[in-house]
């Protein structure tokens, strides 16, 4: 896929940024990780953006534009739309370069993050909630900035953004001391890729550029299989970092130049990903700021005695999540369960079936019933949690033989989204 890179940002514009957003922007560091690199044979490093003064790389780009802007443009203001981490981005850049800003993000945006946009802003920044997601946001910002006069900072289809975001690219090269095989990188919008894939390009040009974006929003791969930028009708909005409907025009022409590979994530093992660098490194990221990582997973028979480095997008992980989270890990990891099971309606069922049929290390996680005296058997629907994925063959064997099972509602989407 690397060719020639018309598409790409001057690097000179990098190296402009990098000095720019000196003393505002963190330099975070390239931490190596001794437990990942153990469990794939491979030098892992991960570049911590989590670590950054608003948690998530987006205040290099966002500050970078601003700063970029006149102060007569700036006069009467600036507006954005953004899932979260861009607005933290700009919201901190308004109140440092005091900077009237207009904020737009999607009704479903966690509310840690929205109550971090007006920490970082305080005063200088009005919020909107506008739409179910980042294109409905950006629609409304837009028509905002043209009723008003102010300039749209965009999080990621925008030159001067994707340099700013490149300086990741120049501090990891900066900061380890050998060659790099692997880099893999969170995409949504592109940015980042963008403006890091140009750096690499240049800089390393024998580095491996692997992209990462959720299953449920695959708009760079569908773009890459189609030859054009395309929209997705529907997208799954878990990882709200990295879910877009349509990549940026410009950031879409240099990811399909700049990277070698794209794999898409299963936000199931996003969750997992999340779990375990949590439970193993006490590291808190973000659905988005997981992809990297968990595109290890994928690509893990590649990367054996090789130097690869994730970037760790963000950490803006709303504590209220951490149930959904758990589940979808669960589910993905094959140990939880949901079946409609059909008790019959007289005493002692529910005790054989807890005897009888779970096995001696299965959970009732969940459990929902009601009586119906003219029926001869009455269902119920239960959520089991399993100590091992072998597991779940056995107890649905004998389920089918004791005549409980009425249905599994794993595969049965239309059923199962409202448990979940």
């Amino acid at each position: 896929m690397k060719t020639a890179t018309p598409h790409s940002i001057p690097i000179g514009e990098i190296y402009q940024a990098q000095e720019d957003i000196k003393g505002v922007v963190e330099t975070t560091p390239l931490m190596y990780m001794k437990q990942f690199s153990e469990r794939y044979q491979a030098a892992i490093y991960f570049k911590r953006e989590d670590l950054q003064v608003v948690r998530s790389y987006k205040i290099r780009g966002a500050y970078y534009k601003i700063q970029s802007l006149s102060r007569e443009l700036l006069e009467g203001g600036i507006v954005c739309a953004s899932a979260g981490n861009h607005a933290q981005g700009v919201a901190y850049a308004c109140k440092k370069l005091a900077v009237r800003g207009s904020i737009f993000m999607p009704v479903t945006t966690p509310r840690q993050k929205i109550d971090q946009v007006t920490m970082f802003g305080a005063d200088w920044v009005d919020i909107h909630l506008v739409g179910d997601n980042y294109d409905d946001s950006q629609q409304a910002a837009i028509e905002h900035g043209r009723q008003h006069q102010q300039p749209f900072i965009h999080p990621f289809d925008d030159p001067t953004i994707i340099a700013g975001q490149g300086t990741v690219g120049l501090e990891i090269l900066s900061e380890i001391q050998e060659p790099v095989d692997y880099l893999f990188m969170p995409v949504g919008g592109g940015g980042l890729a963008a403006g890091v894939g140009t750096v690499f390009k240049t800089l390393s040009p024998e580095t491996t550029l692997i992209g990462a974006e959720p299953a449920g929003a695959p708009s760079l791969t569908e773009s890459l299989k189609k030859g054009i930028n395309t929209s997705l009708a529907h997208i799954e909005k878990f990882v709200d970092g990295a879910a877009v409907k349509r990549m940026g025009d410009l950031s879409f022409a240099c990811c399909q130049q700049l990277l070698d590979g794209v794999e898409t994530i299963d936000e199931g093992l996003i969750c997992s990903t999340l779990l375990q660098v949590y439970n193993e490194n006490a590291l808190v990221v973000e659905p988005a700021g997981a992809l990297s990582i968990a595109a290890l997973e994928q690509r893990k028979e590649l990367l054996k005695g090789k130097t690869v480095v994730c970037v760790v997008s963000g950490g803006n992980n709303d504590i209220t999540r951490m149930e959904e989270i758990k589940e979808r890990a669960l589910l993905y990891e094959g140990l939880k369960h949901y079946f409609i099971i059909r008790f019959p309606q007289r005493a002692g069922a529910l005790k054989e079936f807890v005897i009888e049929v779970l096995g001696p290390r299965d959970d009732i996680t969940f459990f929902e019933y009601t009586k119906k005296h003219h029926r001869s058997k009455g269902p119920a629907v239960v959520g089991i949690q399993l100590t091992s994925k072998s597991d779940f063959q056995p107890l649905l064997q004998r389920m089918k033989q004791k005549g409980f099972l009425g249905a599994y509602l794993n595969d049965r989407p239309e059923l199962f989204q409202f448990l979940i």
